[in-house]
Order: C-alpha cells, then sequence, then structure tokens
C-alpha cells in the first residue's frame, strides 16, 4: 500500500467511528498526478447527493498535455465507488446519528486509486486538549524507557 496523501486535521478534529475503503472515479491526468505526489485532501469533504457519495474540494494539481485542449479542473467533485449497502449505512448514520463522513487517506493499492473514509463525531475541545496530554506523556514515557 503506497499512501500518497494523508489528512492529518481530521483525527485532530474528529473520533472515527468507523473506517471503510472505497474506490474513486478518476480520470488518467487525475492518476497520473496523484501517483505524481500532487494531491491535496486537508481541505476535502465527503457529500450525498441523490444516492450518491462525492468527494467535494480535493485538490488534484492539472497535468500539461502536449494537446493543450483539456478541462482539467483541479477541485472537481469525484464519485466514490462503494456497495449500496454501505452507501445506505453511510445515509443513515448521518441523518439519524448527526455523523459526518470524513476522507482519511488516498492511497494505492494494486495500482489501483483508493480512498479511506471514516464516520466520525467531532471532537470537543476538552477532548482535543485530553488526546493532546495523552499524546505528550506518551512521548515522554518513551524517552524515559529508552535512557533506562
Amino acid at each position: 500500500m503506497n499512501v500518497l496523501c494523508n489528512n492529518k486535521k481530521a483525527s485532530f478534529k474528529y473520533t472515527f467511528i468507523k473506517k471503510i475503503e472505497a474506490g474513486l472515479a478518476l480520470s488518467g491526468w487525475e492518476v497520473k498526478s496523484l501517483k505524481d505526489g500532487n494531491g491535496q485532501i486537508s481541505e476535502s469533504y465527503i457529500s450525498i447527493k441523490k444516492n450518491e457519495i462525492y468527494l467535494c474540494n480535493a485538490h488534484i494539481k492539472a497535468v500539461n498535455l502536449k494537446d493543450g485542449i483539456s478541462s482539467q479542473k483541479p477541485t472537481d467533485n469525484r464519485k466514490l465507488l462503494l456497495n449500496r449497502k454501505e452507501i445506505n449505512m453511510l445515509q443513515g448514520q448521518v441523518s439519524q446519528n448527526g455523523l459526518t463522513i470524513v476522507p482519511i487517506k488516498l492511497y494505492s493499492k494494486k495500482g489501483i486509486i483508493k480512498l479511506e473514509i471514516a464516520l466520525a463525531k467531532g471532537k470537543k475541545l476538552y477532548d482535543k486538549r485530553q488526546d493532546q496530554k495523552n499524546k505528550d506523556w506518551k512521548r515522554h514515557k518513551d524517552r524515559l524507557n529508552k535512557i533506562n
């Protein structure tokens, strides 16, 4: 598995409940650009429209083509490829429980571009503080163990 880009803000802002792997419907230049490392999903989000799920606001840098004629839009909506059962489950969780769907990372698996998404619940300020304290304590503990 070759990770192409991460959404580091997501783990800070949200608590992940369930992670799902989804395919992406991409054109050729998008795949080429992503494999060159020109993708960003830190400001992106997932939206549900007419029983289909889309990745919105993900920035994929346009590639220079020889003919120069193309309709490359870096922040275009891209359709996620999921089973009907998964789509219905995500729709139900979002509408009934007030959860959100967050993109976590974009990676290549056996030559196919995949997106890991998660059902997530937003963290409160005190949750973020507690996570930061736990992270600092773990780092300090590891340093002490390394010295001994």
